[in-house]
């Protein structure tokens, strides 16, 4: 059975605390018709502060998206590699053993993916599968470890190299002056993540069912204004009730399993926000608690899009708390409005 083995995390040094973000839009948006609406909601994302791959002030110049896509490159090319050699070093693999890279990110484009780079630089076969997404935003984590799951399924022994790298500082739009569009200015942080899911062996998450999804109709409460200035985010201010609707379907994907979604081991969900964690929470009937990797993510370093889940993932291992025989729930959600989600259960090979 395919394990998701201990991923690796990587946020640049460039730090603004909530504080800085709050005095950052009282300087820019004085004069904005619903500003303490903004600063309320800021204030109570529970993001403590955030990482950013280059200073605000050079953030906040916006140079176009000419030069923003040649940072985009530039950066990922600089800060990926390391992660990646962490991911397999975890894994207890070298680079030849890996057969299909999933690489997602919904912050920036390249054509070749990166994983074309990636293959030529560290020694990656040359048949290694390339599995590129870019238009599942925060949901991408969840669906990455889906499809590296359905992958070892279909190629048992086989062994995927998931990638996450969001630059979501390179979003930033100056112009667009909506609440959603300021909240999100102070929510989104940047991250790598890396992580590889053996098809044999491993300590971990063992995956054992997936699925995914879309609540119907909702496809425009999350997205990118796609225009010569880059990606303007657009975010519906329906987008935090989603857990209603969703919290069903994670609870149908356990059924199908036997599993009860409410009296799980543990939860790896994405953090899009606060409300997101407590709505689901209540709907699932678990303690707050649970989410609490999530949250540290979250509080941490802002919410880094799909790197989320494997953030909290990491912290998970890092906690220890995980038994052997231990059910869990791991689950992203995106634009679609999308969720992807996966059952497993803790493994710790013997000796």
């Amino acid at each position: 059975m395919a394990v998701l083995c201990k991923p690796a995390i990587a946020v640049p040094d460039h730090v603004i605390t909530n504080e800085e973000t709050l005095d950052l839009a009282r300087r820019l948006h004085h004069d904005h018709p619903q500003l303490e609406l903004a600063l309320r909601l800021i204030k109570n994302t529970g993001v403590r502060k955030r990482h950013l791959i280059q200073p605000i002030e050079t953030v906040l110049k916006h140079p176009g998206l000419d030069e923003r896509s040649t940072v985009f490159e530039a950066e990922s090319k600089a800060r990926v590699p390391a992660v990646v050699a962490d991911a397999l070093e975890q894994a207890q693999l070298e680079p030849r053993q890996i057969d299909l890279i999933v690489y997602v990110s919904c912050t920036g484009f390249m054509m070749p993916s990166l994983t074309a780079w990636l293959i030529n630089k560290m020694g990656f076969r040359s048949d290694t599968r390339q599995l590129p997404i870019a238009q599942l935003g925060c949901a991408a984590g969840g669906a990455a470890v889906n499809r590296a799951h359905d992958f070892c399924s279909a190629y048992p022994d086989s062994n995927v190299l998931i990638v996450a790298c969001e630059f979501c500082s390179l979003c930033y739009q100056p112009t667009d002056l909506g609440v959603g569009s300021l909240l999100s200015n102070g929510l989104f942080g940047d991250g790598i993540a890396a992580a590889v899911v053996r098809g044999s062996g491993g300590t971990g998450m063992r995956l054992e069912r997936n699925g995914s999804y879309l609540i119907p109709n909702t496809e425009d409460w999350i997205s990118y204004a796609v225009r010569s200035t880059g990606f303007h985010f657009q975010l519906d201010k329906r987008v935090p009730g989603t857990m209603e609707p969703l919290s069903p379907a994670l609870r149908t994907l356990a059924e199908q399993h036997q599993w009860n979604a409410g009296k799980l081991d543990f939860y790896i969900i994405h953090a899009g926000g606060p409300r997101i964690l407590d709505d689901l929470s209540r709907f699932l009937e678990v303690p707050s608690e649970a989410f609490r990797f999530s949250r540290a993510t979250l509080t941490e370093y802002g919410n880094i899009a799909s790197a989320v889940v494997l953030d909290a993932l990491g912290r998970m291992f890092d906690e220890q708390s995980a038994l052997d025989g231990h059910h869990g729930l791991l689950a992203g959600f995106g634009p679609g409005i999308t969720a992807e989600m996966s059952l497993g259960t803790w493994t710790v090979p013997e000796g």
